[in-house]
């Protein structure tokens, strides 16, 4: 019986229900200019709240295709709720312009972040796109505090190879960043998406996105990754 208590109070905290906030109020859709990178990729995220409320207290996942291309998403992460805002080819500037839009309204109590590799692509140097993801940890410090971030490294495409070593200096720095900063977590997919020092046949024909099993990957990683952080316990800002 003297174990009875603890295991009951843990299966208590365990089962908490989590406290949500309202959504903060987008900024009106007309204030986006005509011709602003991504708009209508922007505008069709403020469509699907309206007609489609999101989850409350959602795992945020932001970035580029690679995000905006997980389909099986809701199911991999299950049953922790989730809300996909990729959009396009964006690079990590163009997520921080859009970040009262597509971060700061959702409240999330986590946020999964995949991108960067189209900087480096655009021959940005390493450097400057780890600086670019300092001012994202800054923007989500200011408008969500302490709310977890999980930065996926950037992925060793078949289409982009040659970038590895430029890639890898990305990454570097962000698992650097990552090591001195308690709401930041560095998720490495590098190597288990590669086998014998090359890309493993995980890419649809473009040699850039990939494939359910591409996707497999990245669903064991990320989801240990969150667990280990107790973020099915972790209440929303």
């Amino acid at each position: 019986m003297k174990f009875l208590i603890p295991f009951v109070a843990l299966l208590s905290a365990a089962c908490a229900p989590v406290v949500s906030t309202p959504l903060t109020p987008l900024p009106p859709v007309e204030t986006l200019a005509a011709d602003a990178p991504f708009r209508d990729e922007i505008v069709k995220f403020a469509e699907q709240d309206r007609v489609t409320p999101p989850p409350a207290c959602p795992v945020l996942f932001v970035g580029s295709s690679s995000i905006r291309l997980w389909t099986s998403l809701t199911r991999d992460m299950a049953p922790l709720p989730v809300i996909n805002r990729g959009f396009g080819g964006s690079k990590i500037s163009e997520v921080n312009s859009y970040f009262d839009r597509v971060v700061t309204p959702y409240r999330p109590r986590a946020i999964v972040f995949y991108a960067g590799e189209n900087n480096i692509d655009a021959n940005e140097a390493p450097a400057a796109v780890a600086d670019q993801f300092r001012q994202f940890m800054k923007l989500k410090r200011q408008r969500l505090g302490r709310t977890p971030v999980f930065y996926i490294s950037a992925k060793p495409s078949k289409l982009r190879f040659n970038q590895l070593e430029r890639q890898t200096e990305l990454n570097s720095a962000v698992r650097a960043l990552a090591s001195s900063a308690s709401d930041l977590t560095y998720i490495d997919v590098v190597a288990p998406m590669l086998v014998d020092g090359q890309p493993r046949d995980i890419y649809v024909e473009d040699g850039l996105h990939m494939s359910p099993a591409g996707y497999a990957i990245w669903r064991g990683l990320v989801r240990d990754a969150l667990y280990k952080k107790n973020v099915e316990r972790m209440r929303c800002r």
